[in-house]
């Protein structure tokens, strides 16, 4: 690939007082691409999202973004670049209603689009259209996995961070989270950076993966090629989550 990637993480190094998190890492998130992250609990992969997004901030190595050098950003300038995160347990508000969730989300620079935006996240999620005027906190784990992702959408991203979507859910709920990342890439172009436990559904959605342990990255291919590589198999796939 010829063209500057959307993202680029160069000699990452990320500490939590003097330990160091993050070893070095290496990673590149092209236009349109879905690249995932996958690695045991542990491996730093949460750290690296979190990194990207600023808090913590690297101590070491440089975070480009879009042609610019976010990594010294405090976190609201790097969400204006548009990186939008849906984190790890979902964070949702959980006394306000999903509608008020999505607003909470919404880029005040696109407000204009607000309808047209809400509209599109409850094609995506018609449970959500059906729940809206529910609170949060009432919502089911998938639900409320359904509602992460669309208030991260609602910021209108050029990069969409997704940290472990399918954490705690039941597979029939998964797989409908995974189509729908899969919809948003192919129709809406949407570039996607995916930390995941469940490495088969990972790879298999993926253009290109990166696999990290202990805060470095040890392995990168195609999501095909990570998938048949025997390594890979017996350290993630064996007897794993499918």
């Amino acid at each position: 690939m010829s063209e500057e990637p959307l993202l680029k993480v160069q000699a990452v190094e990320t500490y939590y007082g003097n330990i160091r998190a993050l070893a070095g890492v290496d990673v590149e998130v092209h236009r349109g691409e879905i690249v995932s992250l996958i690695g045991a609990n542990g491996a730093g992969k949460s750290t690296l999202m979190m990194t990207i997004c600023g808090s913590p901030q690297a101590r070491r190595g440089q975070i480009i973004f879009d042609g610019t050098d976010i990594t010294q950003m405090p976190t609201h300038l790097i969400a204006r670049r548009r990186i939008a995160q849906s984190p790890e347990g979902r964070r949702i508000f959980p006394r306000m209603t999903v509608m008020e969730n999505l607003q909470m989300g919404a880029s005040l620079d696109n407000l204009k689009y607000f309808d047209t935006d809400v509209e599109k996240i409850f094609t995506l999620f018609p449970r959500l259209k059906e729940r809206q005027h529910q609170r949060g906190g009432t919502l089911s784990g998938g639900e409320q996995q359904m509602l992460s992702i669309g208030r991260a959408l609602m910021a209108r991203p050029k990069l969409l961070l997704l940290d472990e979507p399918s954490l705690g859910l039941a597979p029939l709920i998964i797989k409908g989270i995974f189509e729908a990342i899969k919809v948003l890439n192919k129709e809406e172009g949407l570039t996607v950076f995916l930390v995941e436990q469940n490495a088969f559904a990972a790879l298999r959605l993926s253009d290109r993966a990166y696999v990290m342990v202990n805060g470095q990255v040890t392995m990168s291919g195609s999501g095909k090629e990570l998938l048949a590589d025997p390594s890979v198999r017996a350290a993630y796939l064996e007897g794993g989550r499918h």
